[in-house]
């Protein structure tokens, strides 16, 4: 009898094991979170954010929708089937429950939280990711706000801190996804403020800089640009 071809991954790889490869997880969990925040997700966008060519781009999401993982629709844009939604969804709760590990069990900051999760998260089993989850006392959300999927949505009204009324308090819920690939810089600085999830915030009026907001969080003076805090998301105001 001939021997099977083996399994491929969509990025040509042999498939070990049910969960895809590394470099097929970071296309799924990139359109993943492009898509989540709003994003439409084309090859041009997923080349800048993997950091490889548009070519390479090409050849993968090819492989991905061979897969079923994937579809590509007339616009050229891409989006996840409910295979790929799955198996998103798991590559990005694997990355968000080891922030979460990292960030309040190990002690460090959110950039080398996100960097070391990148690296550590798909050498762990899966056994021991439900027992990292467990350990954790299954927290809903990673260090930045941003759910962890597998809890049914959390139901939140949310508005944009750059949009927020002067003088009306609210409370920081989640730090964008895009700002934390796309500006790492951003996150150190976010937490450096304090500007972190459970914050209470207000945008204090009176004159500032042109594009500079001036708040108040937990009670400190902090500025922002307005395009940082564009990538900052609010509980609404009652």
């Amino acid at each position: 009898m001939a021997r099977r071809a083996p399994a491929r991954t969509a990025d040509g790889a042999e498939a070990n094991g049910p969960g895809p490869s590394h470099a097929t997880a970071r296309y799924l969990e990139a359109i993943y979170y492009l898509d989540h925040e709003g994003e439409e997700v084309r090859p041009g966008r997923l080349a800048d954010w993997l950091a490889v060519s548009p070519p390479t781009v090409t050849v993968a999401v090819q492989r991905l929708v061979r897969d079923g993982l994937v579809a590509v629709h007339a616009d050229r844009t891409i989006g996840l089937t409910p295979a790929g939604a799955s198996a998103a969804a798991a590559v990005v709760r694997r990355h968000r429950v080891v922030e979460c590990w990292l960030t309040e069990e190990l002690g460090f900051d959110w950039v080398t939280a996100d960097a070391e999760a990148e690296r550590v998260a798909y050498t762990l089993s899966d056994v021991v990711l439900d027992r990292l989850f467990e350990r954790l006392g299954e927290p809903t959300t990673c260090p930045h706000g941003n759910e962890i999927p597998g809890h049914g949505p959390v139901e939140r009204d949310l508005v944009c801190l750059s949009e927020l009324a002067a003088g009306h308090p609210a409370r920081v819920s989640r730090i964008s996804e895009l700002a934390e690939h796309d500006a790492p810089q951003v996150l150190g600085l976010l937490d450096s403020e304090g500007v972190v999830p459970g914050a209470a915030v207000t945008v204090v009026a009176g004159p500032s800089m042109p594009g500079v907001l001036s708040l108040s969080v937990d009670g400190n003076p902090v500025a922002l640009s307005a395009a940082t805090a564009a990538s900052v998301w609010v509980e609404r105001p009652a």
